[in-house]
């Protein structure tokens, strides 16, 4: 089953991040962390990939520089881009990044990574984490979330996103 939670949770679900849901909802039963079988991120992501691609999303298709997908995050001179981060997917349009996240997901914080990283990146306003809603040894799902719900509610950090989406799978 597919599970999702949108944040600010005060405002609603933009369109193009439903359209994402559908996108793993339509795979659910190749993708779902509720199997036994342990998937790797890679490998969740190239089953989404098409279907991203179809929604205009430039999709990570290997570990070489050429099949990276790179978003500036710092200019130089001239322009040149200085510093930018590794994206799984990324739509310029819609001005939105996905990560697909797997087992360092709440073990090794790598969901922080990568909403420091989407917070970070040049003209990026929305963030999709894809996350297991289970793993072998949390709820990856609710303990992001939690986490989510806890900084919303504190109000005492800041993030130039206009919203995140935190998907599990």
């Amino acid at each position: 089953m597919t599970s999702w939670q949108y944040y600010p949770r005060a405002a609603q679900c933009p369109p193009h991040l439903v359209d994402v849901i559908g996108v793993f909802r339509r795979h659910a039963t190749r993708i779902s962390s509720d199997r036994k079988r342990k998937r790797h991120s890679n490998a969740v992501l190239s089953v989404v990939a098409r279907d991203l691609k179809e929604l205009d999303y430039r999709v990570e298709t290997g570990k070489r520089r050429e099949d990276k997908v790179t978003v500036p995050v710092l200019f130089g001179r001239n322009g040149e881009v200085e510093k930018s981060f590794d994206a799984d997917a990324y739509n310029k349009n819609q001005a939105t990044v996905i990560e697909v996240e797997a087992a360092r997901t709440v073990t090794g914080n790598q969901f922080l990574k990568d909403l420091f990283q989407a917070s970070m990146m040049e003209g990026v306003r929305y963030c999709v984490i894809a996350v297991r809603n289970r793993s072998a040894t949390s709820k990856d799902f609710d303990t992001v979330c939690r986490f989510m719900d806890t900084m919303y509610a504190s109000d005492r950090l800041r993030l130039p996103l206009d919203g995140i989406l935190v998907l599990g799978y």
